[in-house]
C-alpha cells in the first residue's frame, strides 16, 4: 500500500471543520505548483528559471492572494520545490536522451497531500498530536498508529506531511 521509502504514516483523527481546513490547505498547494509551473511555461526560451526562481515566485503568490498568504511559508516553498523537481527530472531526462517520453511536467487536478517543512507545524512532547500553526485553521490533530515516532528525535524530523487518502487522513514524518 505505502511507497518503499514511505516512513509509517499515523491516521488523523480530527473534526470535520479541520478535514475542511486540510482540504483548503491541499488545494492552495495544487494552486501554487500549478501557479509555478504555467510561470516556467511561459517564461521566453532564453530565460532560465531555476530553483530560487521558483520559491521567489511563490512569495510572490502570497503577497498577491490571501489564502496562500494564510498557508504557512514554508509549505508554499515545499510546493514550488516539488514544482522543480519535476522540471528538473523532465530536463534530466532530455540530457540523457531517454527513449519515448520524458515525462514533460504537468498540471495537477487531484493533489492529495501539503508538505510542511521545518515550520508550520509543531509535534506534542506525548508524540501523540500535532498542531499545524499556519492561518488555515487546521490546529491540533490527534495522532493514531503505532508508536515508531517515540523513538525518533523531533529535531532529526524535517519535513511532515499530511496527505488524504480514501480511507481517511494520514500523517507522514
Amino acid at each position: 500500500m505505502f511507497g518503499k521509502f514511505d516512513l509509517l504514516p499515523y491516521k488523523v483523527k480530527a473534526k470535520q471543520a479541520q478535514y475542511r481546513a486540510i482540504d483548503e490547505a491541499i488545494r492552495t498547494v495544487q494552486f501554487i505548483r500549478n501557479k509555478c509551473l504555467r510561470y516556467w511555461m511561459d517564461a521566453p526560451r532564453d530565460a532560465k528559471i531555476k530553483r530560487f526562481d521558483l520559491n521567489k515566485y511563490s512569495t510572490e503568490l502570497r503577497n498577491e492572494f490571501t489564502f496562500v498568504k494564510d498557508l504557512n511559508s514554508m509549505a508554499c516553498q515545499a510546493s514550488a520545490e516539488r514544482t522543480w523537481l519535476a522540471i528538473s527530472r523532465f530536463y534530466d531526462n532530455c540530457k540523457s536522451k531517454k527513449p519515448g517520453k520524458k515525462g514533460y511536467p504537468r498540471f495537477q487536478k487531484d493533489n492529495r497531500s501539503v508538505e510542511y517543512k521545518t515550520s508550520g507545524w509543531k509535534l506534542h512532547k506525548s508524540k501523540r498530536r500535532l498542531t499545524i500553526t499556519d492561518n488555515k485553521g487546521i490546529g491540533e490533530l490527534k495522532l493514531l498508529g503505532k508508536w515508531d515516532i517515540h523513538t525518533y528525535p523531533v529535531k532529526a524530523i524535517k519535513r511532515v506531511r499530511l496527505i488524504r487518502r480514501a480511507d481517511g487522513y494520514y500523517f507522514q514524518y
